[in-house]
This record gives C-alpha cells, sequence and structure tokens, in this order.
C-alpha cells in the first residue's frame, strides 16, 4: 500500500485503498454496503455559487445501480438565470471521485458532486464546472501544459460574549488559543474537509479581530488554505469547504461570512488563487532556479484580463468595499515579488535558500529541496463572492492569452513590475492602471474582453451575457463614494450580502 492511500484522510481512499481519481460505480456501492450507508445526497453548484442538494434514500442495490448509472433530472430554469423554463430539464450525473461520507448527517450519507447534461446527453456548455473543464483542455491544446490552482480561502465567524483573551484590532495573524477563540472550530472543518478529499496546505488566525462596541460582539477571522491541485479538484474542494464551514457554524451556534467585507476600516476576506503551470510534470513558473519567461507571459494574462476578471471574482457591490487602497488588498494593475501591495504577487518559492532543515537540525542528513515545485504565482483580487468555476476558468483563460496570444507579454510583464509598496508611492500609483471599482465597471470591462473569454467556445455567449446582466442589476456606481462615511448604508450592505456568496 502506498503512503498516498495510507495516510490520506479521505475516508473512501481509506476504505477502498485506491485513490479517488480511480473510484468505480463498483466502488461507490461496495463502499454504501459494507458501511452501511442509508443515503445519497447529489451535490451540484447553482448559478448562486452554493452547494445545492437532492437526497436519496437507498432501498436497494438495483434502485442504487439505476441512480449511480443515469442520475437525475432537475429544474435548469430554478438553478440558472440563463435556462429558460420552457425547456429547463437537465441532468445530474454524479462524478465517483468526488464522493464523500458527509459528516453531518444524522443518516449515515454519502454525497457526490455531480455535473449538467442536457436533453441531448451532452455537458452543459454554460455549467461552471463545464466551462472550467474547456478553459482547462484549451490550455493544455494551446500550450501543452496543465494549471493547477489553490485557494486561500478566508472567512469571519461571529460571537457574543467577553473573553478573558483579547486579540487587539487587526493584530490576530497566527494568534493560538487561548487568544484565538476559534481555533478548535478552524482545526475540525480542516479534519472535516481533509475527510471529504480536500488537499489542505494549512490553517491559521488571520488578520481581522473586531470586538463591538459594547465590548460585547466579536468577530474573528480564519483561514484555510489549500495545496495545488488540478483545476477542477480546486473548484470542487472550495466549494465543498465553504459549505462545511457554514456546516460547522450552525453547529455551534455561531454565523460564519465569506464576505468581502464586514466592518470598514478593519480587514477585508479574500479568496487569493495560487496557480503553477506543468509540463510532463515538471512546474514550468522556474528556470534554473529564476522565475522563467512561461511564468512572466502568465503574469502578463492576469494583469491584461485582470478588470474582466472581477466580473467572476468580485460579484457583489461590497466587493469594491474591499478592494481599497491600505487595507492589504489590491487597486492598481501591477506585480512584484513577495509584494503585498501589488494585484499578482510571486511569493517566496524556496529558491537558493540551501538546506534550512539541516542548519535548523544539525543531526540530519542532506535532504535536496525541490524547490522549483512549490513556486505558484498569487491573484489577490477575488473574494468570497466568486463563483469558483468560472474564476478559475477566467484565469485559465487569461494563462492561454499571456502565452499563446499577447506577442507583447514579457514587455507587458515588465512594464508592471514594481518592487515598492505601491500605496507609500503616489507618484507610482498614478501611473498604473486600475481595477474597476464597482460591479457596473466590471461588466463593462468583461463586454470590452468577452471575445477573449469565448474564444474556442470555453464560455458561452449567454453565459457572458447572463452575468454582465446581473453584474449591472446592482446598479452600484460610484456607490463606494455615494457611501462615504454613511456607517448606517454600508451597515445594510453588508447585511445584505451578509450569506450571499
Amino acid at each position: 500500500m502506498s503512503d498516498e492511500v495510507r495516510l490520506n484522510p479521505n475516508l473512501l481512499v481509506q476504505y477502498l485503498q485506491k485513490p479517488a481519481e480511480e473510484f468505480t460505480k463498483r466502488d461507490i456501492v461496495r463502499f454504501i454496503e459494507e458501511n452501511e450507508i442509508r443515503m445519497v445526497n447529489f451535490r451540484y453548484v447553482g448559478g448562486d455559487g452554493r452547494l445545492k442538494r437532492l437526497n436519496f434514500v437507498i432501498q436497494n442495490r438495483a434502485q442504487l445501480d439505476r441512480l449511480l448509472s443515469s442520475g437525475e433530472r432537475v429544474d435548469g430554469s430554478s438553478l440558472f438565470s440563463f435556462v429558460d423554463a420552457g425547456s429547463s430539464d437537465l441532468y445530474v450525473i454524479p462524478r465517483f471521485k468526488t464522493a464523500f461520507v458527509n459528516p453531518f448527517s444524522e443518516i449515515p450519507a454519502l454525497d457526490v458532486l455531480c455535473s449538467y447534461y442536457d436533453v441531448d446527453g451532452k455537458p452543459l456548455a454554460s455549467a461552471p464546472e463545464q466551462v472550467l473543464r474547456k478553459a482547462a483542455q484549451v490550455l493544455k491544446r494551446r500550450t501543452g501544459m496543465d494549471m493547477e490552482a489553490m485557494g486561500e480561502l478566508e472567512y469571519y465567524i461571529f460571537s457574543s460574549g467577553k473573553t478573558p483573551y483579547q486579540t487587539a484590532a487587526q493584530k490576530g495573524y497566527h494568534e493560538s488559543s487561548p487568544f484565538s477563540r476559534f481555533e478548535k472550530l478552524r482545526c475540525e472543518a480542516m479534519e472535516a474537509i481533509a475527510a471529504a478529499g480536500g488537499v489542505i496546505k494549512y490553517g491559521h488566525s488571520e488578520v481581522g479581530a473586531i470586538r463591538g462596541e459594547d465590548e460585547e460582539g466579536y468577530m474573528e477571522q480564519h483561514e484555510i488554505e489549500f495545496s495545488p491541485v488540478p483545476l477542477e479538484d480546486a473548484a470542487d474542494q472550495l466549494v465543498v469547504a465553504k459549505w462545511m464551514l457554514r456546516m460547522l457554524g450552525y453547529k455551534y451556534g455561531v454565523p460564519i461570512s465569506f464576505a468581502p467585507k464586514v466592518v470598514v476600516g478593519h480587514a477585508g476576506s479574500g479568496l487569493h488563487i495560487h496557480s503553477r503551470l506543468l509540463k510532463n510534470g515538471r512546474n514550468m513558473l522556474v528556470k534554473s532556479g529564476k522565475l522563467s519567461d512561461v511564468a512572466r507571459k502568465l503574469i502578463a494574462g492576469e494583469l491584461k484580463l485582470a478588470p474582466s476578471l472581477t466580473a467572476f471574482g468580485n460579484t457583489v457591490p461590497l466587493s469594491y468595499l474591499r478592494l481599497v487602497p491600505h487595507q492589504e488588498a489590491p487597486t492598481n494593475i501591477c506585480w512584484g515579488d513577495r509584494n503585498r501591495s501589488t494585484l499578482v504577487r510571486v511569493p517566496l518559492g524556496w529558491l537558493s535558500v540551501g538546506d534550512m532543515v539541516r542548519d535548523a537540525n544539525p543531526l540530519e542528513p542532506e535532504s535536496p529541496m525541490l524547490a522549483s515545485e512549490k513556486q505558484t504565482i498569487e491573484f489577490r483580487s477575488p473574494d468570497g463572492s466568486a463563483n469558483v468555476y468560472l474564476l478559475l476558468a477566467g484565469l485559465a483563460v487569461a494563462a492561454r492569452h499571456g502565452l499563446a496570444e499577447m506577442p507583447d507579454a514579457l514587455d507587458y510583464a515588465e512594464k508592471l513590475y514594481v518592487d515598492v509598496n505601491i500605496f507609500e508611492h503616489k507618484e507610482i500609483e498614478e501611473k498604473l492602471p486600475q481595477l474597476p471599482g464597482s460591479c457596473w465597471e466590471s461588466a463593462e470591462r468583461l463586454e470590452r474582453d468577452r471575445a477573449v473569454y469565448e474564444e474556442y467556445g470555453v464560455f458561452s455567449p449567454a453565459l457572458i451575457d447572463d452575468t454582465i446582466r446581473m453584474l449591472k442589476s446592482y446598479e452600484d456606481r460610484d456607490l463606494s463614494e455615494r457611501l462615504y462615511g454613511d456607517s448606517q448604508a454600508i451597515q445594510k450592505l453588508v447585511d445584505e450580502f451578509f450569506h450571499h456568496m
């Protein structure tokens, strides 16, 4: 038995003694029968980006076999605004590799993520998971490279009552219990997500620590960061993780929100996305110990499409109260090394650092470090309002654009490189292009760039039209200026979108 299987926290991987990618219908049936599972739940993502559920009580093996073989029918017009009610029937078909034991169900249940298919049994072209699949396939066809990604999932937990251990405002970064009140909940969430197949890098408390005016209310920010996996898996893991965190909040009676902003002047919550490009299993972002031209072209593509990418990554008016200066959220389109004031950041990648483990532990033998495998590129503007499938699809389109469609990609990247905190150098900040300041502006930028997204049939025109319509429906032009100093109006906006995403 390989270590990959023996140490894997996924309950099905442990029991079936095989990686999830190899799960078959027979495996799922066997697990259900031998573990006394009594219910199967189909899970699929709606147009609002949240996981939906369809419950099935298992009655006999023939019924279970039919369910797993042919899926079920759902009303697409109630799930997606771009599906017409006159022809709304869709199929949901389970993807066996995504199956996991539901840790919250009182009835022993197995959940499995599904894909949408149309009346002809073809993948629904506008379904979020299908858009992402096509984006990854086209990227591979045009560049010969596979893209992997992972998200940094930030969220706030809200509670009442005083605590004897106080954390100062904006000083919660990597705090531990007893000063971090909800470390236990975070660790329980990490364990549940890993048991469902999520590949987690680490978890920690984040900067945000906010006390209410009466000293009774308390808001504490946390983060769970994943490890790079193929694009479709990365999206699946994030939607399952958000659902699990909310379920734990419900279990313990503490609201959990992924809203981009909960209190003006305090840290907002982002959904930073790290990505890397692989060819024959090798990370192409590094060459000879330095950032490669492939990496710079990837960065160029992300910077070029950054304004329109907000249409998938920053989808509610509240998003644009986070994208303001001096809050560690980007406002200008630029990139840099280890620079948290930029839109795209090249984080530390263990390049040219020697054997640090042996230095800290002299008794250890030499252990060569595969530093290049750790290097990623971080895109910092998205937040919890993102439809993660469409966001990752957009980032794959941006990679394709930079690598295969921008002849000036390297010059473009060089022009937008900065090596200072731009918020402290106004003369530099004023020369840089800016991200949109509202959903309305985001929609306009998507309209301008739509041909890039629609190329090769990745995003359908209907999906782009629907996204533009949704963003413009908020009528939020100049919203930040209109709400400036109006705490009641801002709080009303926070309340409206507290659980929107």
